[in-house]
């Protein structure tokens, strides 16, 4: 199955007319024009959808900063942005798919197979030399009827234990990874037995993902073989999206842990880890946020 679509194919179905919906996710953490930057120039015929309030319930400690939402209100936000049951659905953003890959694989859990990744986002596009408009798309409302629960997903306890008999990856920025910086979790570290993966690492400066025998060759460094259990996380379930997507185009099946750090966190029974290494030392209980400036990917 299909992850990626590049700016030409893309390109090539809206010039012969074929039934596409373009949903534009920019949102980056800590940061709150991507609505703005939509208005101002985007794909043509491209909804906004709005991460925070669309692809996510509230924030709640005991699980994570981007809950995911209930099936029936997810199923309402993809007619609303016009899906329809058979549609082919593109999703991009200005961030390396970072944020876009939230949506693919929301579609994906509920279904919702023919949906891509435009690899190389909003920059790809340009950069073919195709247009852009500003203003707000708002399309008519679909019928598109979702499922939910086809993509493997763990929970907080599966994930304190994965990595006794699987491989668990946290997606986000090495020195999150570390504990050497935690900008909005309130502890600072990792779960014990996790390897550092950051996401980033999965795309060339220019947004677009790692060949095949690239990113194959990044995960068998990172300690997986074809028989390999593997399970992601990230801060609160968006960028770790990101991660399974460029591990399915690398021929491996992951599961997703939904609630990531931002629920793990919360939790004062479980054991923090910090340093360069899987098990690393236990860190002190929780004593507030560890703040210091820094990168945030890994949302």
């Amino acid at each position: 199955m299909a992850t990626l679509m590049s700016a030409s194919a893309l390109g090539q179905r809206l010039e012969t007319g074929e039934r596409t919906v373009i949903l534009d996710v920019r949102w980056v953490l800590g940061r709150t024009d991507g609505h703005a930057e939509y208005r101002s120039a985007h794909l043509p015929g491209a909804v906004f959808v709005d991460l925070p309030t669309e692809l996510a319930d509230h924030a709640e400690p005991a699980l994570g900063r981007h809950p995911l939402p209930a099936r029936e209100r997810f199923e309402d936000s993809a007619r609303k942005w016009g899906i329809n049951d058979g549609d082919t659905v593109v999703a991009y953003d200005n961030s390396g798919s970072m944020a876009a890959a939230r949506v693919w694989w929301m579609l994906r859990n509920a279904g919702f197979d023919s949906v891509y990744l435009l690899d190389g986002g909003l920059a790809a596009w340009r950069t073919a030399g195709y247009p852009v408009e500003s203003g707000e798309v708002r399309p008519g409302v679909g019928n598109v009827t979702l499922g939910e629960g086809r993509m493997p997903a763990i929970t907080e306890q599966e994930a304190g234990q994965w990595h006794r008999d699987g491989v668990l990856l946290d997606a986000r920025a090495g020195e999150r990874y570390r504990g050497e910086v935690e900008p909005i979790d309130p502890r600072a570290g990792h779960i014990p037995g996790a390897v550092s993966a950051p996401t980033t690492e999965n795309v060339t400066a220019d947004g677009t993902f790692l060949p095949v025998e690239e990113l194959r060759r990044r995960f068998e460094e990172l300690g997986l073989d074809q028989s390999s259990r593997v399970a992601v996380y990230c801060g609160s379930g968006v960028t770790a999206s990101h991660e399974i997507a460029a591990l399915e185009i690398a021929g491996y099946r992951a599961a997703l842990y939904p609630g990531s750090f931002s629920q793990w966190s919360n939790n004062a029974l479980n054991d923090i880890a910090v340093g360069s290494t899987p098990l690393g030392v236990q860190a002190p209980g929780p004593s507030g946020t560890t703040t210091a400036s820094g990168s945030s990917v890994g949302a």
